[in-house]
């Protein structure tokens, strides 16, 4: 039988576990799960087989990022999305984004894999809802691409039904027939769902917003999701634009047709949150709900700041993500976290939201909302997914507090990533990845895609 390697990651010069377990003696991985925590002068009780030293880094675990749309790395910082608000955002977005081919989103979810995984982001959920003519195999593109980078992914088979010739708000290039949606949907799941411990592929299924996908699909969507077990996600409260159109078209508040599709589900995940009222919060915390609270999008698009303590405080699961590369336009998780410590200071106070906070929101929080409890924690029988910060850069001179540093001094990429045991990065560079011949990939791609829009 073949002996697992033991390792002992030994002396971190701060850890953070997510679940005030003392780690300061560092832990040991046997293959691809934690075996074991050690407190302040423990040692391993066995031989191991190496050991590293982590005396000069912040260990965390590995980061979760619960929404993203990894194709909009094509599309960041593009003049004619520039300086609006959601609805006119997409409007000058989605007849760029229709002309998306394979090539296009393989190399762009490589991009934002590779980009969170040097941020120390271990597992990520896409959203991915554009299926034009030539791009109906996306999720299979994406799962070929999730090969090279090595993290763990959550893909949700995402869906736009709703064209704006039937009062939606997404084009009729960019939607699909719901028998045509439905019947894929059920076909990636049985390709590639894995739903047991240690996974590293996940599906969900996630008609993209109340404005662009029909009552009836929402309904179906669920159906289908309890029938096979997977999570249901989609976009919800983040504008009041969004409510005023649930009012018009369905005669109802955001939960109240949340309710009503059969969606108020401990298995449903909600991107942004925002603009819920008292009562509504506490039905969706009573349901046991996730939040995928993001900040940087938020500010971004000025949709308004999530109400995270009293969601959390209802019940409600809370998570962090980056949302997309086009209203970001960034794909870094260490960063977002520092975004919701500022965040949701603004709103709460100086002294009601700690680096902590925001810290469990990016591990634990995060696991959860995706369902998963297997990572997002440093603890005997996870999986072994951590992240490893140095603090020696110019910004950190002077801290003292390592953990509070890491957000405080505005810590940027980390310099080593375990997935599953396994070293992805080391000395912030990603193991057999060319980042500069993916860098060029992308900008070629981005410029073939423009010039496909223009022409």
């Amino acid at each position: 039988m073949r002996h697992e390697l033991r390792t002992w990651i030994k002396n971190p010069m701060a850890i953070f576990t997510a679940n005030s377990l003392d780690a300061s003696g560092g832990l040991v991985i046997c293959g691809t799960k934690i075996e074991a925590i050690l407190a302040a002068g423990e040692t391993p009780g066995e031989p191991v087989d190496n050991a590293f030293d982590a005396s000069s880094h912040v260990v965390l675990p590995g980061l979760v990022n619960t929404h993203h749309h990894f194709y909009q790395t094509l599309t960041r910082a593009l003049p004619a999305a520039l300086n609006k608000e959601l609805f006119d955002w997409l409007k000058s977005l989605y007849p760029v984004w229709a002309c998306l081919d394979e090539e296009m989103l393989h190399t762009a979810t490589q991009v934002a894999l590779a980009e969170l995984l040097l941020s120390g982001c271990t597992t990520a959920a896409d959203h991915h809802y554009l299926f034009p003519e030539g791009l109906e195999n996306a999720i299979d593109v994406q799962v070929a691409a999730r090969e090279v980078v090595g993290s763990r992914v959550t893909l949700t088979r995402g869906s736009m039904s709703l064209g704006e010739d039937d009062g939606g708000l997404p084009p009729r290039t960019t939607v699909q027939r719901e028998e045509t949606i439905l019947k894929d949907s059920e076909r990636v799941i049985g390709c590639y769902h894995d739903g047991g411990e240690g996974s590293f592929v996940q599906l969900a299924l996630a008609p993209c917003s109340p404005f662009s996908v029909t009552e009836s699909l929402m309904r179906d969507s669920a159906e289908l999701a309890n029938r096979h077990g997977v999570r249901l996600h989609t976009h919800l409260a983040e504008t009041l634009d969004e409510e005023m159109f649930c009012r018009e078209h369905f005669g109802c508040r955001t939960v109240d047709y949340l309710e009503r599709v059969g969606w108020l589900r401990d298995s449903t995940w909600l991107a942004h949150g925002i603009h819920f009222d008292d009562e509504e919060v506490r039905r969706l915390g009573a349901a046991g709900v996730g939040i995928s609270h993001c900040p940087g999008s938020n500010m971004m698009l000025a949709s308004g700041i999530c109400r995270t303590q009293e969601l959390e405080a209802a019940g409600a699961k809370i998570g962090l993500a980056v949302d997309g590369s086009a209203s970001n336009d960034a794909s870094n998780m260490i960063v977002e976290t520092r975004l919701a410590l500022y965040l949701q200071r603004l709103r709460y106070g100086a002294a009601a939201v700690t680096h902590l906070d925001a810290l469990r929101w990016a591990t634990s929080g995060s696991a959860a909302v995706l369902g998963r409890s297997d990572i997002g924690q440093l603890a005997p029988g996870m999986q072994a997914d951590l992240a490893f910060y140095k603090l020696n850069d110019l910004a950190f001179a002077g801290s003292h507090d390592p953990l509070a540093a890491l957000l405080l001094c505005n810590a940027q990429r980390a310099d080593r990533v375990l997935v599953g045991g396994q070293w992805r990065v080391t000395d912030g560079e990603i193991v057999g990845i060319d980042l500069n011949a993916l860098a060029a990939r992308q900008r070629e791609q981005a410029k073939r895609l423009t010039a496909r829009h223009s022409a």
